[in-house]
Order: structure tokens, then C-alpha cells, then sequence
């Protein structure tokens, strides 16, 4: 029969060093793991915030997503597989490599620990059919305004929130699908409409929220004119 430990900390022990797990630190622009390597481990990013980066056969390159503190990354290494993508810091990072058989058999051992792991999974899931809806339904303008919010990543009573690293327009472009000029004259367009403000630094307002929402909601008035 397993046995676990009831006191067991999921957050303590991905926060040090120990058989099957090593601390690093990189620097801003540091590759932490590139697209094609030998995954055999997963990462726990403990501080800073990362991206990580796909490149076509045709050296197309593509932001797929930005990752916060808190989160694992690199979980592909658990079936096998080479790296996806590469993975960029964005700004000075701390990361928690976990060797797969070290991560495996926590999972199996500390049920607080297999929680933890799940519910990220499946928050990543939702995210990415999220992701994948917004990209199939929604128009460059409304994508970006989605991603502009979840950067911002708003607190309740929040009255602007400056996102928390620089992004330039051009990784913006390449997460959204659309060109760098096309994300110029969005960001034109929400500043003059006081939903965000920036200079060399983006800070967003929770008035954004109302670019992203259908287009009868944000224009009751309209409705009203043409109703009868």
C-alpha cells in the first residue's frame, strides 16, 4: 500500500533543491530549453515570466504563449517527446527542472502534489480551447484586446494595470496571427478610446474589457434605433 506524507507542500518542495529537482536562474533573453531537444524533465517557473517560441520548417517563427510564475511548462518530457518549442526568459527567471521518473513517482506518492499538477493541466487546457475559439471566431482587433486583458491579468478594484514586461508589437502580432501594423493602428485606435496608454510601456484600463464583448452588447443604442 503507498504511503504519503499528510503534510506534504507542493509549493515548498517545487521551491528547492533535491534528489530529482535542480534550481537555476537565467537571464533576461536566456534560452532555458529550445524546440527540438530531448525532453526529460519538466519545469516549475518559480519567478519571472517566459515565452515560449515555435519555428516552422520555413523559419517562421511564432509566440505561442507567455507564461507567468506559478506555472509548469515542458510538460511534453512526461510522454516522451522533444521539446515543442523554445523557451525564452523575458525578463531574470527562476526555474525548477524536475526529472520525469523524480516527477512521476511524487505524482503517484503525494496526492497534494497530484492535485497541483492536475488542476494546472487542466487550466492549460481550458486556455488552450480558449485560445483556439478566440482564433477561429474572433477578428485581429478583438484578439488582441483579449490578450492585451489577460496580460494585464486584472485584480478585482484594479483601475489600470501595466503589463508586467515589455512586449513589443511584433510578439504581439505573432500571438494573435496577424501583421505588426495591424497591431499599430489597434493600439492607436484603444488609446485614442482611452482603453489603454502607452509610451515605450503598455498599461491597460478594465474599459478594454468592452472591445472584446459582441458587438450588440457594446451598442445597445444602436439596437434600440433599428428595432422598430
Amino acid at each position: 500500500m503507498n504511503t504519503y506524507d499528510a503534510a506534504f507542500d507542493p509549493k515548498a518542495f517545487l521551491g528547492s533543491a533535491g534528489p530529482g529537482r535542480t534550481v537555476q536562474q537565467f537571464r533576461k533573453h536566456q534560452n532555458i530549453f529550445a524546440q527540438g531537444d530531448k525532453a526529460d524533465s519538466v519545469l516549475f517557473l518559480q519567478h519571472g515570466r517566459i515565452k515560449l517560441v515555435v519555428m516552422s520548417e520555413q523559419g517562421k517563427e511564432g509566440v505561442v504563449a507567455i507564461l507567468d510564475a506559478g506555472q509548469f511548462f515542458g510538460e511534453s518530457g512526461l510522454i516522451g517527446r522533444r521539446r515543442l518549442s523554445t523557451a525564452v526568459a523575458l525578463e531574470d527567471c527562476t526555474v525548477t527542472t524536475l526529472a520525469n521518473a523524480m516527477l512521476i513517482a511524487t505524482l503517484q506518492r503525494e496526492p497534494s502534489m497530484c492535485e497541483f499538477f492536475t488542476t494546472h493541466l487542466l487550466r492549460r487546457n481550458c486556455r488552450v480551447e480558449e485560445d483556439l475559439i478566440d482564433q477561429l471566431f474572433n477578428s485581429s482587433e478583438k484578439r488582441l484586446a483579449r490578450l492585451l486583458l489577460l496580460l494585464a491579468d486584472f485584480n478585482t478594484g484594479d483601475t489600470a494595470k501595466s503589463l508586467p514586461v515589455d512586449i513589443s508589437q511584433e510578439t504581439l502580432a505573432e500571438m494573435i496571427g496577424t501583421t505588426r501594423s495591424r497591431v499599430s493602428h489597434f493600439m492607436n485606435k484603444f488609446r485614442k478610446l482611452g482603453f489603454i496608454n502607452y509610451n515605450g510601456h503598455i498599461e491597460v484600463y478594465p474599459s478594454l474589457r468592452s472591445a472584446v464583448l459582441p458587438d450588440r452588447a457594446r451598442l445597445p443604442e444602436a439596437d434600440a434605433r433599428h428595432s422598430d
